[in-house]
C-alpha cells in the first residue's frame, strides 16, 4: 500500500507554476497540431521528445501528456469544419460533425466536442487514478481467444454501420487486415510481402496510410472543386441564432448517458493493448445509433453523434496508461511515445512503478488532472483561432495542408517513401469511395491487424485443433455469439427489409 504521504507529495509536485507552463504548452501545441491535418499530436510528440532531454521527468512527461491531450480536442476541428479529420481518432466525428457544420451550426458541433472530449477524459483519468491496478487485472486476465473474439465483434459492429452495405465493409475490413501483413511476422519474424524494399520491415507506416486514406483524397476533391474564386473554406456566419452558437446545459445534459457510455466504452478499450481510439469511437457511435430513439438522424448532424465519438477516442488517452504503467505494455503510439520517453528519463514502467516511482506516479496523475482543465478553458478560446485558421481561403488552407501532409509523413518516416506510401493510399481510397467500400473500416481493420493476426495465431496455438476448449472460454463465446448476432441483424435483416 502506498503512503498516503507520497500521493499527496506527488500531486504537490504537479502543482507548481514550472509543471503548469509545460502543461499549457503542450496543451496548445496539441490543439494546434491536432487542428491543422497532417501533423497530429503523435508527430508532435515524437519531435518534441529530444527537447524534454533537459528537463526533469515530471515536466517533460506532463508536457508530452499536454500535447496527447490537446490533439484530441484539436483533431475535432477541421473533421466537423472541413470534413477532414486532423487525427485518425477523430474520424468519426466528421460522420455527424460535418453535417451540423452544413446545417449552420458549425461552433454549436465544435464546442459539444471539446465538452465531450474533456468529459470523457476526465472520466478515464479519474478510472486510471482510482481502480488501475484492478483494471489492469483484468485486461491481463483476457488471453489472446478473448482478444480475437473482441475484435471479431468490434469488426462485425463497425462494418455493419459505416456504409451502406454489410458484404462490402467486411471486404473492407479484410482488405485492411491484409495491407496490415506487410512486413515482418508478428509472431515469427518472417519477412511478407516486402519486395525488396527495407522499409516495410517495419510494415507499412501508420500516419502514410492514415492520411493517404482519411485526408488527402477529401483534399485533393475541395482542391478539385476550386473554379478561379479565392473562397474560405468553410465560413461561419456571423448571423446565426445564440441557440446555434452555443451548447446549453440542458442540451449537454441530454446527452449526459450518451457521453457516460462512450467514456466506458473508450475506458474499457483504451485499458486492453492494442485497441486504439478510432476504434472505441466507432462502436460507441453504433452503440448510440442502435439505442437513440431516432437512429435515423444519426449522420445528418445528431449532436449525440459527436457526444458518442468525442467521449469515447479521448476516454482512450488516460484507460491507455493503465496497461502502460502497471504492465509496462503501451496501449497505442501515444502510450509508446510516453513510455519511451520515461525509459529516456530512467523511468521503467512495469508492476513496481508504484512502489519504487510513487510521487512520481502521483505528480504524473495530477499533471493529468491539470490538463484536462487547461483542455477546456485553451479549447474554448482557441477553438475560435482554430476556425480561423481553418477559414482561411480554400485553395491556401487546402494546399497549405497538403503540404503539411507531405512534411509530417516525411518526418515521421524519415524519407520519400512514407510519402509515396501516402499517396498510394490516396488513389487507393479514390477508388475505394467510387466503388462504395469504406475507407474508415478499412483503417480500422489496418491499425488492428497486428494485433488481429496475432491473436488469431496464438488462439489457434491454444486450441491445436481441439475447438472444444472453447467451451472454457464463456467470455469469447458471448463475444463471438455478439458478432454473429451484428452480422445478421446489420446485414442479413437489414437486407430482407430492403427487398
Amino acid at each position: 500500500m502506498i503512503d498516503f504521504a507520497i500521493i499527496l507529495g506527488g500531486f504537490a509536485d504537479a502543482l507548481t507554476l514550472y509543471n503548469l507552463f509545460f502543461v499549457l504548452c503542450g496543451v496548445v501545441l496539441g490543439q494546434f497540431v491536432g487542428a491543422v491535418p497532417g501533423v497530429g499530436p503523435v508527430t508532435a510528440m515524437a519531435i518534441a521528445i529530444p527537447f524534454t532531454f533537459a528537463l526533469d521527468p515530471l515536466p517533460a512527461i506532463a508536457f508530452l501528456i499536454g500535447v496527447n491531450k490537446g490533439g484530441l480536442v484539436g483533431g475535432a476541428v477541421p473533421a466537423i469544419l472541413i470534413n477532414t479529420p486532423g487525427t485518425p481518432d477523430a474520424a468519426a466525428t466528421t460522420l455527424d460533425g460535418y453535417p451540423m457544420t452544413k446545417n449552420g451550426k458549425p461552433e454549436k458541433a465544435l464546442k459539444m466536442a471539446l465538452y465531450s472530449s474533456v468529459t470523457g477524459d476526465a472520466f478515464s483519468d479519474v478510472v486510471l487514478i482510482t481502480v488501475a491496478p484492478l483494471i489492469a487485472m483484468v485486461a491481463l486476465k483476457m488471453g489472446p481467444i478473448e482478444i480475437f473474439a473482441l475484435m471479431v465483434f468490434a469488426f462485425s459492429i463497425i462494418a455493419g454501420l459505416v456504409g451502406d452495405s454489410m458484404s462490402k465493409g467486411i471486404a473492407a475490413a479484410a482488405f485492411g487486415l491484409f495491407f496490415a501483413t506487410v512486413g515482418l511476422d508478428p509472431e515469427n519474424s518472417t519477412p511478407r510481402f516486402i519486395f525488396g524494399h527495407f522499409e516495410l520491415y517495419d510494415g507499412l507506416p501508420l500516419v502514410s496510410v492514415a492520411l493517404g486514406m482519411l485526408a488527402v483524397p477529401e483534399i485533393f476533391r475541395r482542391l478539385s472543386m476550386i473554379r478561379g474564386k479565392s473562397m474560405a473554406a468553410v465560413t461561419i456566419s456571423k448571423t446565426q441564432k445564440k441557440e446555434d452558437r452555443r451548447v446549453s446545459w440542458a442540451e449537454y445534459w441530454s446527452c449526459r448517458y450518451t457521453i457516460l457510455r462512450g467514456s466506458v466504452i473508450g475506458t474499457i478499450l483504451g485499458a486492453i493493448p492494442g485497441l486504439d481510439s478510432s476504434a472505441a469511437a466507432f462502436m460507441s457511435y453504433a452503440t448510440a445509433k442502435q439505442t437513440s430513439r431516432d437512429p435515423d438522424s444519426f449522420g445528418k448532424g445528431n449532436i449525440h453523434g459527436i457526444a458518442a465519438t468525442e467521449s469515447a477516442n479521448s476516454a482512450v488517452s488516460g484507460a491507455n496508461l493503465i496497461p502502460m504503467l502497471t504492465l509496462g505494455i503501451p496501449g497505442n503510439i501515444a502510450a509508446a511515445l510516453i513510455i519511451t520517453a520515461l525509459m529516456i528519463h530512467g523511468v521503467q514502467p512495469g508492476p513496481l512503478l508504484f512502489h519504487e516511482q510513487g510521487r512520481l506516479i502521483y505528480g504524473l496523475f495530477g499533471t493529468l488532472l491539470m490538463a484536462n482543465i487547461l483542455n477546456l478553458f485553451t479549447g474554448l478560446l482557441g477553438l475560435r483561432l482554430w476556425a480561423k485558421i481553418i477559414g482561411a481561403p480554400e485553395s491556401f488552407i487546402f494546399s497549405t495542408a497538403l503540404l503539411l501532409c507531405i512534411v509530417g509523413v516525411y518526418i515521421s518516416t524519415g524519407g520519400l517513401f512514407g510519402v509515396g506510401v501516402m499517396f498510394f493510399f490516396a488513389l487507393l481510397g479514390y477508388f475505394m469511395n467510387a466503388f462504395g467500400y469504406s475507407i474508415i473500416v478499412f483503417v480500422i481493420a489496418f491499425f488492428l491487424g497486428e494485433r488481429f493476426e496475432l491473436s488469431l495465431s496464438q488462439s489457434l496455438n491454444i486450441l491445436d485443433g481441439d475447438y472444444a476448449i472453447l467451451l472454457t472460454r464463456p467470455v469469447a463465446l458471448v463475444l463471438f455469439g455478439l458478432a454473429i448476432v451484428s452480422v445478421y441483424w446489420f446485414g442479413i435483416r437489414t437486407n430482407k427489409k430492403k427487398e
